[in-house]
């Protein structure tokens, strides 16, 4: 995934323990994908199988996607239709935490994914 490496997980004497990469955009994305569902399972809360993602539209055109699966900063607003959009900052780099100051979601693409245009659906992760 993308950022967020390096990641550990694993045990240490019988206690679970998860290894957060040092960079803080990467830690954060980590920090939502596998901390917190880890937490709810500590807390005995139900867990999602998969990422509770939202549908939105792209607000600009994307590129196409590696081997990792992206998680791309990006702002959101609703049209005078109501259709919530995605548009992910240009820079994307895990030291840009400008544009993670101002996400409110992350858009969600898959390992593979070929190059989108403005206006194609999307899944976006709300930001907290």
């Amino acid at each position: 995934m993308r950022p967020g490496k390096p990641l550990m997980s694993g045990t240490l004497n019988g206690m679970p323990v998860l290894g957060l990469p040092g960079n803080p955009v990467a830690a954060l994305v980590c920090g939502m994908v596998f901390v917190l569902p880890a937490l709810h399972k500590l807390m005995g809360r139900p867990v999602a199988d998969t990422l509770q993602t939202q549908p939105a539209l792209l607000g600009a055109d994307v590129e196409e996607n590696d081997q990792r699966q992206d998680f791309l900063r990006a702002t959101l607003h609703t049209d005078e239709e109501g259709r919530l959009f995605a548009t992910p900052f240009g820079l994307q780099g895990s030291g840009q935490l400008n544009s993670l100051a101002h996400s409110q979601a992350l858009i969600v693409r898959a390992p593979h994914a070929s190059a989108q245009k403005a206006g194609t659906p999307c899944r976006i992760l709300h930001l907290p």
